[in-house]
Parts: C-alpha cells; sequence; structure tokens
C-alpha cells in the first residue's frame, strides 16, 4: 500500500517510515481494512472483529473509531471511503 505499511507481528503502521500512534480499536480496524483492501467492509464484519476482546461496540463506535483512523492515516495516497449504508473501502487515490 505505498507508503502505508503494517507490520502485523508487532501491532505498528507506519507512514513514510514515521510510526502512526493506534489505539488498538484502530489498529484493529486498520488490520481488516488492509486485508480486504479495494473491497468493501461492512459495519458488521467491523463490529464482529472489535467484538472479539469480548467488549459490545455499536455502529456509533465504529463511525469515532474510522474518523479518528481517517485522521491519522489519510496523509498518503490512501483512503478510507464511506459506502453509504453498506460499509468501509481502503483503496488508493489515484496519482
Amino acid at each position: 500500500h505505498g507508503p502505508l505499511v503494517y507490520d502485523q507481528a508487532g501491532r505498528v503502521a507506519t507512514i513514510d517510515g514515521k510510526m502512526i500512534e493506534l489505539s488498538a480499536r484502530e489498529l484493529g480496524l486498520l488490520e481488516v481494512l488492509l486485508q480486504r483492501a479495494g473491497r468493501l467492509v461492512s459495519k458488521d464484519q467491523l463490529v464482529e472483529r472489535l467484538c472479539e476482546w469480548g467488549e459490545e461496540v455499536s455502529n456509533n463506535a465504529i463511525e469515532v473509531y474510522i474518523h479518528r483512523l481517517r485522521k491519522k492515516i489519510e496523509k498518503g495516497p490512501i483512503r478510507i471511503a464511506t459506502v453509504r449504508g453498506l460499509g468501509y473501502c481502503l483503496e488508493k487515490i489515484p496519482a
């Protein structure tokens, strides 16, 4: 994904070699979006992923985490697109 690099083992994300400060939930969301880059990920899939930690997560909470994640990673040539009513998609911005 170009300048965005995610080390799954170390659970660290970098953009252009600079580490991005992400919460555990933001990392979880990024992980799911990267695994399905270019494809739609529904809010339900994201809720299911974050609920693996045993806490309930609402759709509104997903929106908040996506908003925070966008602010941190959209400095580069990628973005998290919203597909209204369906979910989100991590995509490259055409040069």
